[in-house]
């Protein structure tokens, strides 16, 4: 390869939004819900058993139980709104809702001319409460002045947001109704691999459609919400066909229960191209609970940085990192944090929470997610070749460790946005992340004449595939250091220089 130090092509290769939708049941006259405590909620039956073995799978029954609690969102964002929120970010979801200010950045117009009154956007969403609540993504409705639910009889209705969640993407809205149809929430921990699963949802301005699929995979972390601070992805992968306008919808097995709320798409066109992402409805619960009974999330906090996948050698040796243990790595800790308060320490493989295995940084993730600030937890860790198990209490707020590592990347300047294997096969490098939105007041854009689309391939001489390894690499750099990269559509490699960086 050459080496230059400038230079700029374009290609365009998205990670797009998009999601389904689902529906249940009617006509109890009692307020209640699918979701809340365990225990206190009505016995909410479907009605039908599963084929018998050997036989083909029924969907019809599956999607005349879910299909009517699906609804059509649609919303309206005010310019001055609109350009707020573009200016924070580069929307990942953008596509899904008419924003096509990525491609025209990476077709040389920075967005100056993209202007007008308002902009509609289209979504979907699930009846989760006979009097109203609906749950949906907080992509849908960020930003929103005006939210309209279409219910799958066709009436319409005026809603408002009660709460949202940018780590998980979630958000809860409620409609004036009565005797609405409400989803039956299924436990999305049952979730098979290879099992039969339906899309229902609003795509394309379409009615109500429905797709079928099968789970792919599992825990799937595919870095696209930059939404919070503290973002968690764990998503169900599913080859269910879903495209832009479906996005908060279900996901929903052949006994026609919610088991996850659709969220994504990994596409290279802005439409469906192989895989869809749901959030799983078990962490759901969790947090449209919390919206629901504290009008906030209730997240504990364990105080770690986890060792990012794919590690090479040298740094899987710094931290002893054993490859025949299946397990997360504890990178860093804060010291003011649950898990050193339990006695955790860096290069501890954690391999169970309350004993349920984990072996990526996702499952580990949607585990402490589910639980609120003063739970115990019961963590199983391998210390070179003893295996332990301590109760940690989790914390209520991230901590300094963790305040560190989001002030470091922030002061960057800019947005950063993991590749696929699709895109990094395409430009045929193992992985890295695209740099966008440079901000001049940013250590990026004040001291570097990086320009949006640039690929980050190492920092400081480690390589970085992930956000979470682009925190990892900055928390291991002093004062000065190079970002090592390349342009889409060139070969040559170019070195950035930063200097004064200060955590």
């Amino acid at each position: 390869m050459k080496y230059r130090k400038l230079g700029l092509s374009a290609i365009v290769m998205v990670i797009i939004a998009a999601a389904a939708g689902i529906g249940f049941i009617g006509g109890s006259r009692k307020t209640y819900s699918s979701v809340g405590e365990p225990g206190k909620l009505p016995v909410v039956p479907t009605h039908y058993a599963p084929s018998t073995a050997g036989g083909p799978v029924d969907f019809q029954k599956a999607a005349e139980t879910a299909v009517p609690s699906v609804v059509h969102i649609k919303t309206v964002v005010k310019f001055k709104e609109a350009a707020n929120r573009q200016s924070r970010q580069v929307n990942p979801f953008g596509d899904f809702f008419g924003d096509d200010d990525i491609f025209k950045r990476f077709f040389g117009d920075e967005g100056g001319s993209f202007q007008r009154p308002e902009q509609k956007a289209s979504g979907s969403g699930v009846i989760i409460s006979n009097d109203g609540y609906i749950v949906t993504n907080n992509h849908v409705v960020d930003g929103a002045t005006e939210i309209t639910v279409t219910l799958n009889d066709r009436k319409d209705f005026k809603a408002k947001v009660i709460g949202t969640d940018p780590n998980t993407d979630l958000a809860l809205v409620k409609i004036d109704g009565k005797n609405l149809p409400v989803m039956p929430v299924g436990n999305s921990d049952e979730v098979k691999l290879g099992q039969w699963v339906l899309a229902i949802g609003y795509p394309l301005n379409l009615d109500v459609t429905v797709t079928q699929g099968i789970i792919s995979a599992k825990s799937r972390n595919i870095g696209i919400n930059r939404q919070g601070k503290a973002p968690v992805e764990a998503f169900i992968q599913t080859d269910a066909a879903v495209n832009p306008g479906s996005s908060g919808g279900a996901l929903v097995n052949t006994n026609g229960e919610l088991v996850g709320i659709n969220a994504a798409i990994a596409s290279p066109t802005g439409s469906y191209a192989g895989y869809a992402y749901a959030i799983p409805s078990n962490l759901m619960k969790k947090v449209i609970g919390d919206i629901m009974k504290y009008g906030a999330v209730q997240r504990g906090y364990l105080g770690i940085s986890m060792a990012p996948e794919n590690l090479d050698d040298a740094a899987k040796k710094e931290l002893g990192i054993n490859d025949d243990i299946n397990g997360v790595w504890i990178a860093d800790m804060d010291p003011q944090g649950a898990a050193a308060a339990a006695g955790l320490k860096k290069g501890d493989a954690i391999t169970k929470i309350n004993g349920v295995a984990v072996a990526t940084g996702a499952e580990l993730a949607e585990q402490i997610a589910r639980m609120k600030p003063g739970d115990k937890v019961d963590i199983t860790y391998r210390r070179g070749t003893v295996e332990k198990t301590t109760a940690v209490t989790l914390k209520e707020k991230l901590g300094s460790f963790a305040g560190r590592e989001a002030a470091a990347i922030e002061s960057l300047g800019a947005t950063f946005q993991g590749l696929t294997k699709e895109q990094s096969a395409q430009l045929k490098i193992p992985g890295g992340i695209q740099v966008s939105r440079i901000s001049e007041e940013g250590i990026i854009g004040s001291q570097t004449n990086m320009k949006d689309g640039f690929i980050i391939t190492r920092v400081g001489g480690i390589p970085v595939k992930t956000t979470d390894e682009l925190k990892s690499a900055l928390s291991r750099q002093g004062n000065n250091f190079q970002i090592e990269g390349i342009y889409p559509g060139s070969t040559d490699i170019y070195y950035y220089g930063i200097n004064g960086f200060r955590q």
